[in-house]
């Protein structure tokens, strides 16, 4: 008995043992329970008032900026289509966005309304378009896409009033987001999400989205699990499409279970206060895709415009599955720089719709048939990033942080979208030839090969507003925007030392000879000092005794002749030269001999300002990108006038035009007539350590630099010296041959000169005005009552006079340089050698004799 009570005793004890052991256990789950839903409820409460904070626009991409380029102008008269017009409306957003603006076609015909939001207020028109005869004509040998064998007729406001021109509604470039991170988004609603994409993303993301509440439970506790094994490489973990959102939203990307209860808790905040069609747009706004450049992609909207060149509207089945794709790991999976992974992914994706199906076999089988379809990997084409980095900076200069980041704002720039394509694609063609020749001239065994960085700026003459701008050969390799770098200029500089002679003339004053100066005055080309300041100044020409003696002032421009051009200066006063050319924009020109051949520094939208002077009138005008901001209603925060100033005489730019002229037909920037551009124009070349070229039609001025970051001279370790003429020349001419095939460029005219300035016929061998015996001539401008009355035919009887046209021969135009002609090297004023010995008359006609040693470069232009 004993021991059965015994026995009793200890069975009794152990299920006692277990009791306790058991409420223990239920006890610390309460306590955990009761801390972790504590926890939770304050983390719901806590992050209740930051979404709230967030959300409180109705929008948590309220800070956006957008970016638009400028208004197309539609003219009478220009080659465009209805329906081309309606393409570039629908681009714009209208009709999808009435507030915007509407539009209708009929046939041939298209009534614009703009909305209240619209950049144009609500000034509408009807534009008529047509088939004419030189439109038919223009079919048969390939029309442009954008013209479709169509002219623009007429145009008529809504009152009924004629028009010559009337702006359509500028394209979006870019939105930024205004805050620590450089993003770049563009806002699409649900509607404008295609189906595909839709379809695309929860198949290989979250199946389930549109039933679970927000938090896949299972998923969850696989997530867990692994969380508490330590295993950082599992990369799963459950999260929703909501629980994506409130993570890129609200939280760092860290991985904890913290972490994850605080997303749960904003997810449950997204859930009870949108729909699954509002979560998915800002899903859909919010998701990485990658970087390029210094900016992140942010958002299916920005990542079509990105990848494929499409409005998210146009993306087909392969391309939706791509983006889709993406989501997982942007970087690795880009398609630029991993297209086998990103193509694969994509499959992988489609494979997915099949599963979910939302695809059948067979359409899968032809969207994985289909190539990534991707854009062009130059982000500076469509995008303009140098450009809008510089809006960017002027913006916050202008308007301030706090007035950027308030408000979602639009900026309307400068900004042609059609040319900003086309100076990206002249850089990217012009620097590969640039590196072949560059490879080519390498000298063998030498140190490793310095590729240059490129630069282009593109303007209207007429306003200074900037078309186009490529500050980098590759913005996402360097950010840094060569554009804005300031360089020694070059022998771009030269024409200011030549207008400043005009202005001389004009002004009553007479240079050494004792008369006015015109294209024909000869200027001393022979090697001599021209001291300055008690220091010896010696500089030479690219070729040695290249134009020995007296030479005219066109052929010293044309050829580029360095000590011609510094006799010049020292006769009208460096001072007064390096005035004119601060007056136009060149603030850093001082008076000193080597101011005459562009030793001090200025950056190419400088010089792109500088030059459009001679285009203008005498009118400088100051490069502006921005125009207009308004915040979301469309009102006015800041209207931006361009800043004009008449710094020389309209006749003494159209005398320098004369010149530039003469050197774009038979000079150093004749290479762009060898690169096929025949419409009129006039340039210059440059060259020092950099190489340059600056030329303008009559309706567009592009300036185009090329140098090495570190300041060396791009010829270093070549076989010979580069010249402007075989590098920055070539991209000039690239660009215009694509700018004149775009309608809004095809009219370039011939360049109009200004009242009491005439053109004349100049013989090529005597230099003098050319009669009917003498049909081999130039044309060059002259100022009313300054051409020589002397021709061609009857020089004169004088010995004086008859050595002076032999002269004149042997320095004539048959000397002039075709495509690649010499240039030259620019030397800052320095000490050298006593002036040579003086050649006899012989020698001066035929060359020979004297000292061809060239002066040698010094190691560094001055800063």
């Amino acid at each position: 008995m004993a021991v059965r009570v015994k026995l009793a005793k200890a069975e009794g004890g152990a299920r006692g043992l277990g009791y306790r052991l058991l409420r223990g256990v239920v006890l610390a789950v309460l306590v955990c329970v009761i801390v972790v839903a504590g926890l939770c409820g304050y983390w719901y409460v806590k992050y209740q008032s930051v979404v709230d904070e967030r959300l409180a626009s109705g929008s948590p991409f309220a800070s956006q900026a957008q970016v638009f380029a400028a208004p197309r102008e539609v003219r009478v008269g220009q080659r465009l289509s209805a329906q081309f017009i309606a393409q570039d409306l629908r681009r714009a957003g209208y009709n999808a966005n009435p507030q915007l603006g509407t539009f209708e076609v009929h046939g041939g015909s298209i009534t614009i309304k703009p909305g209240p939001q619209s950049y144009h207020s609500t000034d509408g028109a009807t534009i008529t378009t047509g088939v004419t005869q030189s439109a038919a004509d223009a079919i048969a040998v390939g029309d442009a896409p954008a013209a479709g064998g169509n002219v623009v007729q007429s145009i008529t406001a809504e009152n009924g009033a004629t028009l010559a021109a009337y702006q359509l509604e500028p394209q979006l470039i870019t939105s930024l987001s205004e805050d620590k991170n450089r993003t770049k988004r563009r806002l699409v609603a649900y509607k404008e999400i295609p189906t595909r994409l839709v379809q695309a993303v929860t198949s290989i993301e979250d199946r389930r989205f549109f039933q679970h509440g927000g938090v896949d439970y299972y998923s969850m506790m696989g997530w867990v699990w692994h969380d508490l094994r330590g295993d950082r490489r599992w990369t799963g973990g459950g999260s929703t499409l909501t629980m994506q959102l409130a993570r890129g939203l609200f939280l760092t990307p860290e991985r904890h279970i913290k972490r994850k209860m605080i997303e749960i808790m904003i997810t449950f905040h997204l859930e009870s206060r949108f729909t699954k069609q509002q979560i998915f747009e800002m899903y859909a706004n919010q998701i990485n895709l990658g970087q390029r450049g210094s900016y992140a992609i942010n958002g299916f909207g920005e990542a079509a415009e990105t990848f494929f060149g499409k409005d998210l509207r146009q993306l087909d089945t392969a391309q939706c599955a791509l983006l889709a794709g993406m989501i997982q790991s942007p970087s690795r999976l880009d398609p630029y720089r991993h297209p086998q992974r990103a193509m694969e992914r994509r499959n992988l994706v489609l494979e997915a719709m099949v599963e979910t199906g939302d695809l059948s076999e067979a359409e899968a089988s032809r969207a994985k048939a289909e190539g990534l379809g991707l854009g062009p990997s130059n982000v500076d084409a469509g995008e303009a990033p140098y450009f809008v980095d510089l809006v960017h900076d002027q913006l916050v200069q202008r308007v301030g942080d706090q007035e950027m980041g308030r408000d979602s704002l639009r900026i309307y720039t400068s900004l042609d979208p059609e040319l900003q394509r086309a100076a990206a694609a002249a850089v990217d063609v012009g620097m590969r030839n640039i590196d072949d020749l560059i490879r080519k001239l390498h000298k063998k065994g030498d140190t490793k090969i310095e590729y240059p960085q490129v630069a282009l700026v593109a303007l209207n003459p007429h306003t200074g507003q900037i078309l186009a701008l490529v500050g980098g050969r590759n913005y996402g390799m360097s950010q840094l925007d060569h554009a804005m770098a300031q360089r020694p200029t070059g022998s771009i500089f030269k024409p200011f030392v030549y207008a400043a002679a005009y202005n001389t003339s004009l002004n009553g004053m007479t240079l050494g000879d004792g008369g006015v100066f015109t294209a024909l005055t000869r200027l001393n080309d022979d090697p001599q000092n021209f001291e300055f300041e008690g220091k010896a100044y010696t500089p030479g020409n690219f070729e040695r005794g290249e134009m020995p003696g007296m030479v005219p002032a066109a052929q010293a421009i044309a050829k580029s002749l360095n000590i011609a051009t510094i006799n010049l200066a020292q006769q009208v006063g460096y001072e007064n030269v390096a005035a004119l050319a601060r007056s136009a924009g060149i603030v850093n020109a001082r008076g000193t001999p080597s101011v005459a051949i562009g030793t001090y520094n200025a950056t190419p939208i400088d010089m792109a300002g500088a030059y459009t002077v001679f285009a203008n009138n005498g009118v400088h005008l100051k490069p502006w990108m921005l125009a207009s901001v308004r915040n979301a209603n469309g009102d006015i925060v800041a209207d931006f006038a361009p800043e004009a100033k008449q710094v020389m005489d309209a006749r003494t730019a159209s005398l320098t035009q004369g010149l530039l002229q003469f050197t774009m037909s038979y000079g150093t920037a004749a290479a762009v007539r060898a690169h096929g551009f025949a419409a009129p124009g006039a340039g210059k070349t440059g060259t020092s350590h950099d190489v340059w070229f600056a030329g303008y039609t009559s309706n567009l001025l592009c300036i185009i630099w090329v140098g090495n970051d570190d300041y060396t001279d791009v010829s270093t370790g070549l076989t010979r010296k580069v010249q402007g003429a075989d590098t920055a020349a070539p991209i000039w001419a690239e660009f215009m041959n694509r700018a004149i095939k775009l309608p809004q460029y095809s009219d370039m005219k011939a360049l109009p000169m200004a009242e009491g300035v005439h053109e004349a016929r100049i013989d090529k061998t005597t230099w003098l005005p050319a009669d009917d015996s003498c049909p081999e001539d130039y044309y060059l401008a002259f100022l009313d009552g300054t051409l020589p009355g002397s021709t061609c035919s009857k020089m004169g009887s004088s010995a004086g006079s008859l050595m002076e046209g032999l002269g004149a021969g042997a320095t004539g135009p048959n000397a002039v340089p075709g495509p690649g002609g010499a240039e030259e090297p620019q030397t800052p004023d320095t000490s050298g050698p006593a002036a040579p010995k003086k050649r006899n008359f012989f020698q001066k006609l035929f060359g020979g004799g004297g000292d061809k040693t060239q002066t040698p470069e010094p190691s560094s232009a001055p800063q």
